[in-house]
């Protein structure tokens, strides 16, 4: 399967509105795709939409679309929708997310995640094929729905995936796999479950695509810019789900005081008690150079598809903006090309 470079959206610095005239030039670029997420800022199809019309061949995914804040026809309804904008070039990611977004943030239950993710895909792959969907799961029920607006071509579906578990689930009923926050080293691992989950279930498991969200600061190297990266990272690290995921990667030790440290309420010595290796395990910075090669690592350990999310603390709007936008020009598919040219 073809290596591929995307971007993760939106973009910082940057509106809904100016999304398109972005994407063009990054489809300009080289780069094949653009992926939304949703947490606390707009939601992940908005973005999507935004783009569809002003690109003609850029693939569009939702990394993720959550299974538990929306309801079954609902999520059909709007995948369908994206699809109509993007005939063909719409990927439909789904995945759990996490207690404080399903349950602190939309008043829901956090239960039996992996079952509901699966439930989900199976009751999608109908609802999305026209069929009249009678659906009863452990987790919903659906009768009599089906839509009125069929896609005119199969929309992938994708999995996002921590643990086993949920891994299998991909492996078992999806299209591809999104993962994050794991290192580079980490993958082989990953992408060994979903598989073998693919071969038990008489799957082809190299059909499936394995896809991951990468960080890249874009602020000069330093104690500010890493500081806040650490805030980052203990915002995410702390979520029960995410904290389990890196138990079962092996980094207990290197996470316990912080983990300790949050427990107890010390947020300020929690971020601190985060070592440099780790910031530098999940996070790429530096120059273009050192991005590339720290992308390039996630390539060569078994990604297929890596959306970089450009994040940048700079308090200017005005560099703010610069700098992504370096970022896209300096890191796009035709720029590495023609320094692959010049370097032969």
């Amino acid at each position: 399967m073809k290596k591929r470079w995307s971007l993760s959206v939106p973009i910082e610095g940057f509106s809904l509105a100016e999304l398109g005239g972005i994407a063009r030039e990054a489809e300009e670029l080289g780069y094949p795709d653009a992926w939304s997420f949703e947490v606390d800022g707009v939601d992940g199809f908005t973005p999507l939409a935004a783009i569809a019309t002003a690109t003609t061949g850029m693939r569009l995914g939702i990394a993720i679309a959550n299974v538990f804040t929306r309801g079954p026809a609902t999520l059909a309804s709007v995948a369908a929708g994206l699809a109509d904008l993007a005939p063909g070039r719409f990927v439909l990611g789904i995945g759990a997310g996490s207690q404080p977004i399903v349950e602190a943030w939309n008043g829901g239950a956090f239960r039996k995640p992996a079952t509901r993710v699966r439930e989900m895909a199976q009751f999608l792959r109908s609802a999305l094929a026209g069929e009249r969907v009678v659906f009863k799961g452990e987790t919903f029920a659906v009768d009599g729905f089906r839509l009125t607006r069929v896609p005119a071509v199969p929309v992938p579906i994708y999995v996002a995936a921590l643990r086993p578990g949920m891994l299998r689930v991909a492996g078992q009923v999806g299209d591809g796999v999104i993962v994050n926050w794991n290192s580079a080293e980490d993958v082989p691992r990953l992408v060994e479950i979903v598989r073998a989950a693919a071969r038990e279930a008489g799957r082809d498991p190299e059909a499936i695509e394995i896809t991951a969200r990468l960080f890249v600061n874009l602020d000069p190297p330093g104690p500010e810019s890493e500081q806040l990266i650490k805030r980052h990272i203990a915002a995410y690290l702390n979520v029960p789900v995410y904290r389990a995921y890196q138990e079962w990667l092996g980094r207990t030790a290197v996470l316990q005081s912080m983990w300790d440290r949050w427990t107890a309420g010390d947020r300020r010595g929690a971020v601190a008690a985060i070592p440099s290796t780790i910031v530098d395990t999940f996070f790429a910075r530096g120059t273009l150079a050192a991005i590339r090669a720290h992308v390039q690592r996630y390539l060569d350990h078994g990604i297929d598809t890596a959306f970089l999310q450009l994040q940048t603390n700079d308090p200017d709007p005005a560099r703010q903006r610069a700098l992504v936008l370096e970022a896209i020009r300096g890191l796009g598919p035709a720029a590495r090309a023609q320094e692959t040219r010049h370097v032969r």
